[in-house]
Order: structure tokens, then sequence, then C-alpha cells
């Protein structure tokens, strides 16, 4: 999916205990649950702000950012949501979906919604956005999120330079004004959760015709309408939509994301009361933020994950032994006690520790500091000549942080002294990366979409992806789990997450754990692990 994020949150089971450092464990809670006595419901009105890193677009089917779909939370109602307390796919835009064999699916929409500009939505608003996303000259970041429908194929031909034999799925029948058919390429038991995606959210003919214009003032059919347009590296305001006819109510009046350039500038405005919610707080401020905000302070389970990625094409890493001794040669407990104040896990897996079927050290030997060894094996394989170059965004300070940890651990344990960092702003990083133009390993972060193994693995390792790995292996037992249910499902997604962990495209690094903290002016706060953060339609106001 996420499909990558940048900052990249989405993430059916109740988060598992995390373990965090005892001065924590006190402030932790559970994955969504409101805290007390300073989180009590209050009245509809008002207004509130929320902090927030730079979007790449406002157009769902162009972005697979976390901080782009914070922002889209509240202008879209996709098909599903997932329920903040213990991840479970529930109704949203949709009525019901139903199916007999985990191919065809009969997806039942609400009738009397209508977008923010008043146009009537319908299946057909569905099929178009879908279809907009899924055609692959229109280049959206979403795309791959469509390719379990059938016709997905002739819309993303694999022959390079070749052209579409269509312009729309095969597998979607507008049935009527509420009703759509959707038929898979394949058996996927999951399709549900994959509908929680904003990607899969509706669109007027507006974004259909000028998608551009659209992607700054983007018109949705949530319980928030855009007030103005996105001014960029400013501000996004909401208010309240009053003709919305779905579900979630919204009860403060308006909303205003002010945009910072990193997390500590709007950790420190949270301090002054200039904003009212940061719902990243830098891991290195989590003792400070405990202190001044108590209550107000959460840590909880999260689906994110850190990856050093490494571009397999490139003879340098085209040998798995150098990956595995990159591996071995970083002190990921050391990195993550000395930058995120010991908050953030040492990873074990691809796969992060809430998910249902994470296994504890599957990454063995692999994922565990041993310079010595790493020294040997980088040695067996021949090591490499030239510069290392690693690439990473600007967007927090940390990351260079850990960056220059990693880069001076590769020069202490593998005697690579040439190492120089390419430093830029997501919206660079992002397509840069995407087209593989990267000359060196790159910071891959990966925010859940919904809580599943095949999550991770589709969305890091799909075809073409960042690192250029492929394996027909691979492929086929996550098709195997995708056709599965339950602990069979699981069963070959493990196998699978072996076969990834064997060749090692993708270096686990670490586990996010989510900090959150808000201000006493706001209440009914609910933040959780499995979507894209805060629940904005459910904050009210102290007023």
């Amino acid at each position: 999916m996420s499909t990558v994020h940048m900052n990249t949150a989405r993430s059916t089971v109740p988060a598992a205990p995390v373990a965090l450092t005892l001065a924590l464990v006190a402030t932790a809670c559970g994955p969504a649950e409101p805290t007390k006595p300073n989180n009590a419901p209050g009245k509809p009105g008002g207004t509130y702000s929320v902090a927030l890193t730079e979007p790449d677009h406002l157009l769902p089917g162009r972005t697979t950012s976390s901080y782009s779909l914070q922002v889209l939370q509240g202008l879209f109602d996709p098909p599903a949501s997932l329920d903040p307390k213990d991840g479970t796919v529930k109704p949203l835009a949709a009525l019901s979906w139903t199916t007999e064999d985990n191919v065809v699916w009969t997806v039942k929409f609400r009738s009397g919604t209508t977008f923010h500009n008043g146009e009537k939505v319908t299946a057909t608003s569905f099929a178009d956005a879908w279809n907009a996303a899924a055609y692959g000259p229109n280049g959206w970041d979403s795309n791959y999120y469509f390719a379990q429908i059938k016709g997905y194929d002739a819309l993303n031909p694999a022959k390079e330079g070749a052209d579409p034999t269509a312009r729309t799925l095969s597998g979607l029948e507008v049935v009527d004004e509420t009703t759509l058919r959707v038929t898979l390429k394949a058996p996927f038991g999951q399709f549900p959760m994959l509908l929680s995606f904003p990607a899969f959210a509706p669109l007027p003919k507006a974004a259909i015709a000028k998608p551009d214009v659209f992607d700054i003032a983007p018109i949705g059919n949530g319980p928030y309408r855009l007030d103005g347009q996105w001014e960029r590296n400013q501000k996004i305001e909401l208010k309240k939509f009053a003709a919305y006819g779905g579900p979630r109510k919204a009860m403060a009046d308006r909303i205003d994301f002010k945009i910072y350039t990193s997390r500590e500038t709007a950790f420190t405005e949270l301090q002054a009361g200039n904003v009212d919610v940061l719902t990243t707080v830098p891991a290195a401020n989590s003792m400070q933020a405990k202190r001044l905000f108590g209550e107000r302070f959460s840590i909880r389970p999260s689906g994110t994950m850190d990856y050093l990625g490494l571009p397999v094409e490139d003879p340098r890493f085209a040998d798995p032994r150098i990956r595995k001794a990159i591996s071995m040669a970083i002190d990921r407990k050391g990195i993550t006690q000395a930058i995120y104040n010991g908050v953030y896990k040492p990873a074990t897996s691809v796969v992060g520790d809430m998910i249902p079927g994470h296994r504890p050290g599957a990454c063995g030997k692999t994922c565990a500091y041993d310079p010595a060894a790493a020294k040997k094996l980088f040695d067996e394989a021949g090591g490499f000549d030239g510069p290392l170059e690693l690439y990473f965004s600007n967007s927090d300070a940390t990351y260079e942080q850990w960056m220059t940890s990693i880069a001076n651990q590769l020069k202490d344990n593998l005697g690579i002294q040439d190492v120089k960092f390419r430093k830029m702003a997501p919206a660079d990083l992002s397509p840069l990366l995407n087209e593989g133009r990267n000359k060196g390993p790159f910071r891959q972060n990966w925010v859940i979409d919904y809580p599943s193994i095949q999550n991770y693995l589709d969305g890091l390792y799909y075809p073409g992806n960042r690192s250029g790995w492929s394996d027909k292996e691979f492929d086929s037992l996550v098709a195997k789990g995708n056709a599965a249910k339950g602990g069979e499902a699981i069963a070959a997604y493990q196998k699978a997450e072996d076969i990834a962990l064997r060749d090692l495209p993708y270096i686990p690094l670490w586990n996010w754990q989510d900090q959150s903290a808000w201000s006493d002016r706001i209440g009914n706060v609910v933040i959780d692990s499995y979507a894209a953060g805060l629940h904005l339609d459910r904050v009210t106001v102290n007023r």
C-alpha cells in the first residue's frame, strides 16, 4: 500500500502491551481511549488547531503520505473505517459489502449524501475515483492499491513504453446509483480493510476534469469542508459541512492545520499555546512532554516502521551478504536510546509488534548488532568501492541524526569511509525514489493502512518497488495468504516475510511508538494506532 508513506499513519485485534521505560508506563494508554480528566466530551462548536508537516497532495488518490491523510480524514469518507479501539472494519460511506467467494464483492453505499459542492455522491463517484487512480498514465501515488481489481493490468502494462489497452477497470460495474460490483483478479479476503484507505473515497466530477486544481482545493464528502484553499507551507483550514449525511458528526466548527517545518518547532509551539494538538511528539521530548502535559500526553503502540532501503539492482548491493553485513553493522538499540529516548523499539521483524501474526526475532541474527560478523561477511562478499550515498528527507531532525549514526557505524564497522548525505524535502525525495533515481540506500518508512502482515508485504515489496527487488516464491506466498483466512493466511504471510528477510532489500530498523500531546483547550481527543492519527470529528473545544 502507504505505496509508500513518507512519514508514513494507518495502521484485528487489540494492540499488545508495549514495553516502555518505567517513567513512561503510567502515561501509556490503549490504541485510542481518551484520557481523563482533561479529555471528557464537551459541547459542539468552537475552533481548534493541529500541527502538521506540509502534505504532498490533497487529492486522495494522489497521496499515501500520512501528513496528507490526516487532513483527508476530515474531508473525505471512504467506504469503510477502522474502529479506533480494535482495528475492526466498519461501514462509513458504504452500508455493507458482501461476497461468496472473496472474488466478487457487492458494495452498497449510503443514499442521499452529497459532496461539499452539492453534487450527489453515487456509486459512479466511487468508480470514477478508483479508475482515475488505477490508470497508470495518471501517475497517482495510490495506483497500486487497486492492483487487486480485475483489469488493472490493462491500465498498467508491464512492458516498458507500452500503452494501456483500457481506461477503466473491467472489474468495476455500477449496478445502480448506490451499488458497485467489484470483481478481483484473485481471492482477497482483506478487501474490506482496503476500502478504509482514503484513496477509495469518492471523487466529484471536478476532480477528474482538473486534478491539479482540485489538489489545492479538494471537494470531499466528509464531515468537514475546505475553507478557502490549501496555502502551501502555511496552513489548511477546514469548517464543518452543514449538509453532511454520514455517520461522523463533527463536534468543532473549525479546524486550523498549522504547517511546521519540523516536529521540534511544532512541539515548541504547543508548549507556547500556539497550537492545540501535536500527534507526533518527538521521541527525544517524551520526558518533557509527560512533565508538561501529564494526562494530556499519550504513548500508543504503532504500526509504523523505519527501514533502510537498498537499491538491489545496483551491483554494489546486489549480493544479499552485503545487505546483511550492513544490517549487522547497525546498532539499533544504541540509536533508539540516544535519539529516541528508548521509546522506539529495535526491529526484529518486517512488521510492527502490534500486528496479528508478528513474530519477535523473525529477522534473527541479521538484525542483531554484531560488528565483527558484519565485517567478516562484508569482506567475504567483496565489499565495494566508491562513495556511499544515503537518502532521507528533511522533515524531521532525527532522520539526519540516525543517518549520521548509521554512517559512522558503517565507517567504523565495515570500513566504508566515503559516505555522503542526500537530504531533501519529502515532496522531492518521494518521486526520486519512486523513479529509482537514487544512487544509494534510503530511509524507507511505512505506516500501516490496515492491521495485517499483508499490508507491509504488499506495500513494501510491490512490483516495481523502490528497492527493485522481486521474488516469485514471495509473490506466490502472498497470493496464498490473500486467498486464505485466519491462521492459514497468517502462516503464508509469515513464510513470505521469511523470504524478504532472507534477501533483505529493506533492512528493518525500529518500530515507532506514537506520542501525542494536546492543550487544555480541547477534550475528547482520540488518536489511534490503526487509522490516520487524530479523529478530527470527535474533538471538542472547551469554551
